[in-house]
Protein backbone atom coordinates (compact mmCIF):
# COMPACT_ATOMS: atom_id res chain seq x y z
CA UNK A 1 0.00 0.00 0.00
CA UNK A 2 2.98 2.34 0.28
CA UNK A 3 3.12 2.52 -3.50
CA UNK A 4 -0.56 3.47 -3.51
CA UNK A 5 0.10 6.38 -1.16
CA UNK A 6 2.88 7.64 -3.41
CA UNK A 7 0.72 7.33 -6.53
CA UNK A 8 -2.24 9.08 -4.88
CA UNK A 9 -0.12 12.20 -4.40
CA UNK A 10 -0.13 12.68 -8.16
CA UNK A 11 -3.90 12.47 -8.57
CA UNK A 12 -4.17 16.21 -9.21
CA UNK A 13 -6.54 17.17 -6.40
CA UNK A 14 -8.27 15.76 -3.34
CA UNK A 15 -11.25 14.33 -5.23
CA UNK A 16 -8.91 12.59 -7.67
CA UNK A 17 -6.93 11.09 -4.81
CA UNK A 18 -10.14 9.91 -3.13
CA UNK A 19 -11.32 8.27 -6.37
CA UNK A 20 -7.93 6.62 -6.81
CA UNK A 21 -8.11 5.26 -3.25
CA UNK A 22 -11.57 3.78 -3.91
CA UNK A 23 -10.45 2.06 -7.11
CA UNK A 24 -7.26 0.78 -5.48
CA UNK A 25 -9.32 -0.58 -2.58
CA UNK A 26 -11.66 -2.42 -4.97
CA UNK A 27 -8.73 -3.90 -6.89
CA UNK A 28 -7.09 -5.12 -3.68
CA UNK A 29 -10.41 -6.57 -2.48
CA UNK A 30 -10.59 -8.55 -5.73
CA UNK A 31 -7.07 -9.86 -5.20
CA UNK A 32 -7.81 -10.88 -1.60
CA UNK A 33 -10.83 -12.85 -2.82
CA UNK A 34 -8.97 -14.55 -5.68
CA UNK A 35 -10.83 -12.58 -8.37
CA UNK A 36 -9.20 -11.17 -11.49
CA UNK A 37 -9.67 -7.38 -11.00
CA UNK A 38 -9.94 -6.65 -14.72
CA UNK A 39 -12.59 -9.35 -15.29
CA UNK A 40 -14.57 -8.20 -12.25
CA UNK A 41 -14.40 -4.53 -13.23
CA UNK A 42 -15.41 -5.30 -16.82
CA UNK A 43 -18.37 -7.42 -15.70
CA UNK A 44 -19.44 -4.88 -13.08
CA UNK A 45 -19.29 -1.87 -15.38
CA UNK A 46 -21.10 -3.83 -18.10
CA UNK A 47 -23.85 -4.74 -15.63
CA UNK A 48 -24.22 -1.11 -14.56
CA UNK A 49 -24.38 0.14 -18.16
CA UNK A 50 -26.98 -2.54 -18.95
CA UNK A 51 -29.25 -1.23 -16.19
CA UNK A 52 -28.40 -3.28 -13.11
CA UNK A 53 -30.73 -2.15 -10.34
CA UNK A 54 -29.21 -0.01 -7.59
CA UNK A 55 -30.92 -1.98 -4.84
CA UNK A 56 -29.02 -5.09 -6.04
CA UNK A 57 -25.57 -3.57 -5.60
CA UNK A 58 -24.55 -6.41 -3.26
CA UNK A 59 -24.69 -8.80 -6.23
CA UNK A 60 -21.80 -6.92 -7.87
CA UNK A 61 -19.31 -7.19 -5.01
CA UNK A 62 -16.04 -9.02 -5.73
CA UNK A 63 -16.64 -11.93 -3.32
CA UNK A 64 -19.96 -12.68 -5.07
CA UNK A 65 -18.27 -12.65 -8.51
CA UNK A 66 -16.71 -16.11 -8.02
CA UNK A 67 -20.06 -17.75 -7.28
CA UNK A 68 -21.60 -16.50 -10.52
CA UNK A 69 -21.32 -18.46 -13.75
CA UNK A 70 -18.67 -16.48 -15.62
Amino acid sequence: MALNRKNARFAGHDAGAENWAIIASLVETCKLNGVDPQAWLTATLTAIVNGHKQNGIDELLPWKFLSQDR
